[in-house]
């Protein structure tokens, strides 16, 4: 881990003034005559491409019109009968890549229906009432154990509780949340509207949280199976890939998911001590939000360097723009052959890479950049899993599942590592739970 002593790396580069403005809301919410200006644009499609875009299926045209109507409240219905974290799914989801992307506005005119504005104003008109919306059905006696309190296990506890089973969630870091809590970049989510958010869906009775509890360390899932009516595994990945380079373990280099779930936890941002100089290897999301967030803490250059093309980078073209807009540079088709210095980092040797028939290769040009803080965001993996587990495509193998265990969100197959996915998976196995321990017709 980075320590305020490495050499380049330094806390309270900014004033706190700056540092609040660097790290204010991201995309302001919208007022009562922006939203209704912002609905008017929906042409409420018949087919509606946007609900096929989006993992959750909610009914965007539904809602929007709801808001359109000066109805919000029932708006947020609508949406959270698909996606109980639907405020946090306003804020983080790649809009532009998914519903906004499918709009017919967005092919006609090149700009989208705000779909994910609308739905923040709407989920957070829902969630400023003082009771939860949703009220449970008669108690079935079941009991369900969930492992994770991420987005897919929460989501998948709200519907098992909304259903009437009991449900105890176990969490093995200090707070529930997850991905939103601890991954997400602070401008995105800023205050704490992701524990908000998830006192809020507890709000609907039925859920105990026992955090500081690990899979493997304080309960097996053999304990698990025998105690409950059912088991749902939402574990993420746990563990980071590696860059396999020499001078990957020099003082200055970190993985990119620990720097940004720093920041999300101290209560002093500029407490969180940031190089002057900063190199993040990688092109997804966790690479843009560990690059514009080491920027907004007063790093004077940072450069995101990606092996393959712009085309190929998981984060999106949007995020990619954000990025450049706030002083990242980004550097496409170039890989790490070494990490540099004495003890600490002091730079990166890269080389270039081009497309062979085997894959990526390295060319013997390359070019060095000057760095005294480097953070690794080249993917995240499964880490331990119980006995009898099996892996498919780098993620638990559902065949590989006892009876009655299910699983879903990051460590699942077919998942995106998104929220929105997260969340779509666990509410589907609920409701698959559901119908194991009361019967198709229930």
């Amino acid at each position: 881990m980075t320590s305020p002593q490495t050499p380049g790396i330094a806390a309270h580069r900014l004033d706190a003034a700056r540092l609040a403005s660097n790290f204010e809301d991201v995309q302001p919410p919208l007022d009562h005559h922006e939203a209704r200006v912002a609905a008017d644009r929906c042409y409420f499609c018949y087919d509606a491409p946007c609900i096929a875009a989006c993992p959750t299926e909610i009914d965007i045209p539904l809602f929007i019109r709801q808001i359109q109507a000066g109805r919000p409240v029932e708006a947020a219905m609508t949406i959270w009968s698909q996606n109980i974290f639907g405020g946090a799914c306003a804020r983080v989801c790649p809009t532009e890549q998914l519903c906004e992307g499918a709009c017919v506005r967005e092919a006609a005119e090149g700009k989208p229906v705000e779909i994910g504005r609308l739905q923040r104003y709407a989920t957070d008109a829902g969630m400023a009432r003082n009771s939860h919306p949703f009220a449970r059905e008669a108690p079935t006696g079941k009991h369900v154990a969930v492992v994770g309190a991420g987005p897919a296990g929460l989501a998948c506890a709200h519907r098992l509780a909304m259903r009437g089973h009991d449900v105890v969630v176990f969490e093995k870091r200090p707070k529930p949340g997850g991905l939103n809590e601890y991954g997400i970049a602070a401008y995105k989510v800023p205050g704490d509207f992701a524990q908000a958010e998830v006192d809020w869906l507890l709000g609907i009775g039925g859920i105990e949280i026992r955090c500081g509890v690990e899979l493997g360390r304080d309960v097996t899932l053999d304990q698990l199976r025998a105690e409950y009516d059912a088991v749902f595994l939402g574990i993420g990945l746990q563990d980071t890939n590696a860059l396999g380079v020499p001078g990957e373990n020099r003082a200055g280099v970190e993985d990119a998911v620990d720097f940004i779930e720093r920041l999300r936890q101290t209560p002093d941002k500029g407490a969180l001590p940031v190089g002057r100089s900063v190199v993040v290897i990688g092109g997804g999301m966790t690479a843009v939000d560990a690059a514009v967030q080491s920027r907004a803490l007063g790093a004077e250059t940072v450069t995101i360097v990606y092996r393959r093309g712009q085309e190929a980078m998981s984060a999106s073209r949007h995020e990619q723009e954000h990025a450049q807009t706030r002083g990242v540079r980004i550097m496409h088709e170039a890989a790490p052959r070494e990490i540099r210095g004495n003890g600490a980092v002091s730079e990166v040797a890269f080389a270039y890479t081009e497309a062979g028939p085997d894959g990526l290769r390295l060319r013997e040009a390359g070019f060095r950049l000057e760095a005294d803080q480097v953070l690794k965001a080249i993917g995240q993996r499964l880490g331990p899993l119980p006995e009898g587990l099996g892996v498919r495509g780098g993620k638990i193998d559902p065949a590989s599942l006892p009876a009655g265990v299910w699983v879903g969100g990051d460590c699942a197959p077919g998942g995106e590592d998104l929220t929105v996915t997260a969340t779509a998976q666990g509410r589907d196995a609920a409701e698959a739970i559901h119908r194991h321990l009361t019967g198709p017709a229930a």
